[in-house]
């Protein structure tokens, strides 16, 4: 394709972008349930998607689930907003004072890469297995995206912008208020979306191995000890949990597009 080509060639409207995924999601259901009837696939493994689709609609008015669900996303918002509010400020503070980021960058190196998965005994054993040791992992977990986004914000700015403020007569505070910060937001703000997703898996991950008190992850987990194990259960806890990433991800996606239109527009992306 010549590059006269791609550059005629326009991306495809919100419309037909919805419409594709929705046509893959129906075609990866069919096949599952292909599989199942079929006997390709044992139900005993693999029940038929109506089936989980009509259990996940039965969960919905079931107490219970309904417990264990406001638990989930108490714990996910909690510590989503704890991650955002320590990792926007220290991130502002790495990006823009370079000895501090020096000094701290071998330990934020290795504290990173540690699955938050593997902290669980520890932390478990040193606040509890409640609410808050679910907190406590998804804002370690959470921390990273963010705290990196900024970071990563900060060095895209426009130093001849800076510059400009500085020989105003602006300090170092007023120059991050009033271009730092608003030229590094939609970092920030894709950070902050793909911590959601972070923050997401560690609430159930956390859920699951604990396996005590109450959360999604808690009922997918008991679904699983059952005998025989519940498979239907397990499926539509984890759908119900897919399609609230999936609700998440859109909303901020939508959010970030019509707040930050000149970003998008600067990378020549689709409105």
């Amino acid at each position: 394709m010549s590059a006269q080509t791609l550059a005629r060639a326009r991306p495809a409207g919100t419309a037909t972008r919805w419409s594709r995924r929705a046509a893959g999601a129906l075609a990866f259901a069919a096949l599952i349930e292909l599989l199942s009837r079929t006997g390709l696939v044992s139900s005993e493994y693999l029940p038929p998607v109506t089936e989980i689709a009509g259990r996940g609609m039965a969960l919905v008015f079931d107490p219970a689930f309904r417990g264990h669900a406001l638990t989930s996303l108490l714990a996910w918002a909690m510590g989503l907003g704890i991650a955002a509010l320590i990792a926007v400020p220290l991130g502002l503070l790495l990006g823009s004072v370079p000895i501090i980021d020096a000094a701290s960058r071998s330990v934020v190196e290795f504290l990173r890469p540690i699955p938050s998965v593997a902290l669980i005994p520890l932390v478990a054993l040193m606040i509890g297995t409640g609410l808050q040791l679910r907190v406590t992992l998804v804002v370690y977990a959470s921390l990273w995206p963010i705290l990196y986004n900024t970071m990563y914000g900060l060095r895209g700015v426009d130093p001849l912008a800076k510059e400009s403020l500085r020989s105003y007569g602006f300090g170092p505070l007023s120059v991050l208020l009033r271009v730092s910060l608003p030229s590094s937001a939609p970092f920030i703000m894709t950070g902050f979306r793909l911590a959601t997703g972070v923050a997401l898996i560690l609430t159930v991950s956390t859920e699951i191995v604990a396996g005590r008190g109450e959360g999604i992850g808690v009922f997918i987990f008991f679904a699983g000890i059952a005998m025989p194990a519940r498979m239907t259960d397990i499926l539509a806890g984890a759908c119900w949990v897919g399609l609230f990433g999936v609700a998440v991800n859109a909303l901020l996606v939508a959010a970030e597009r019509l707040a930050f239109r000149w970003h998008h527009a600067r990378l020549g992306e689709p409105g």
